[in-house]
């Protein structure tokens, strides 16, 4: 009779479900999760996918919003500078129209609403993150360059376009407004009016006109930047909304693939046992047809001495147990029999006149 020297692949067959269930349970613990492919739960696969999906999307918002809310800080802080801006050239231009100041200071005013005059550009020109904020859709172009034959002393190089963002599933909103419509609005342009009030200094006439200008395009300076302040509230309430659906996305996440690891880790104790248990019994049976068809009598202890080492080599623990009984024809009968994972493996069934002397672990 020919043995069969690797029972392996008959041994992997029989226990290929209890494999399977440890298998399982040890990933679900690694990964924290009860569902890792579509056939562990068909219709939680489908769900988890979908919330996945919106999980992404939403995080890209977020990302977005990021972005957007410190280009809208920066260009609020930006026009709160230029307005305080606005005020110090107010202050000078109302000094120079009291009629009491001296040349000398009426031209020392003169070069301070020319170093505001170059302040005000340079802040116009501001840029996040490499862009101009101010210079509509050519975010890659200052959009006030110096034309000394200009009326207002700038041209506006930018265009009009308005630059708008997704922040949620079919919500955009306009993150810009551009210069034109900030700095340089017909009746409010706030170069020519700066740039005016410095001419009517140097001339010494039409300063109260010049300085009410002034006025009126610091206050419609002042008006338009109240869409940076809506804009971030309009930011800030989405934030929240996409943090709460985050939040519920990721308990849903849980109830529906999250896996209960006391659970998961008895399953997979429970599994081991029985793969051992289901081990040590085929191991058993291996041993018992091999002794059957061997040229030689295989007793009891070459068989448990056998199947010992074939469970050791396989992880699984046994215990050897040597036992004796009065003999019929001798002084005594010998027998030895093995346990492993509370299976019966070898020496069964044991009679019961056998005490047991020793046993191995």
């Amino acid at each position: 009779m020919r043995v069969n020297p690797n029972p392996m692949p008959d041994l992997l067959a029989a226990l290929n479900q209890t494999q399977l269930t440890a298998q399982e349970a040890a990933l679900q613990i690694s990964t924290g999760k009860s569902v890792n492919v579509p056939s562990d739960n068909p219709s939680a696969a489908a769900l988890l996918v979908d919330n996945n999906d919106q999980a992404t999307f939403n995080s890209g918002y977020l990302q977005s919003i990021s972005t957007v809310q410190g280009q809208l800080s920066t260009a609020d802080s930006t026009l709160s500078t230029v307005n305080s801006v606005l005020q110090q050239a107010l202050s000078l231009g109302v000094e120079g129209a009291n009629g009491t100041v001296s040349p000398a200071d009426q031209a020392a005013i003169v070069v301070q609403l020319q170093g505001i005059q170059t302040q005000l550009i340079a802040l116009a020109n501001t840029t996040y993150r490499g862009n101009y904020i101010f210079s509509g859709s050519l975010t890659n172009t200052a959009p006030y360059v110096v034309d000394i034959n200009s009326p207002s002393g700038v041209d506006y190089v930018g265009n009009t376009d308005v630059n708008q963002v997704s922040i949620g599933n079919g919500y955009k909103i306009d993150v810009n407004q551009p210069g034109s419509q900030l700095f340089s609005a017909t009746g409010n342009d706030v170069f020519l009016a700066v740039n005016n009030l410095i001419t009517a200094l140097q001339s010494n006439t039409g300063i109260s006109t010049a300085v009410n200008a002034l006025s009126s395009a610091s206050s419609y300076l002042s008006a338009q930047a109240v869409f940076y302040g809506n804009a971030t509230d309009q930011t800030q309430s989405q934030t929240t909304y996409l943090n709460a659906a985050q939040l519920q996305i990721s308990q849903q996440q849980n109830a529906l693939g999250g896996v209960n690891l006391p659970a998961a880790a008895n399953n997979l104790s429970q599994a081991n046992t029985d793969e051992q248990a289901a081990l040590a019994a085929t191991i058993g049976r291996i041993v018992a047809d091999v002794a059957r068809a061997a040229p030689f009598r295989a007793v009891c202890l070459p068989q448990a001495l056998a199947a010992r080492a074939m469970l050791a080599r396989r992880g699984v623990a046994s215990v050897l147990y040597f036992g004796a009984a009065r003999g019929e024809d001798k002084p005594f009968d010998a027998h030895a029999w093995l346990d492993a994972a509370g299976v019966e493996v070898t020496g069964y069934p044991v009679a019961h006149d056998f005490t047991e002397i020793a046993c191995f672990v």
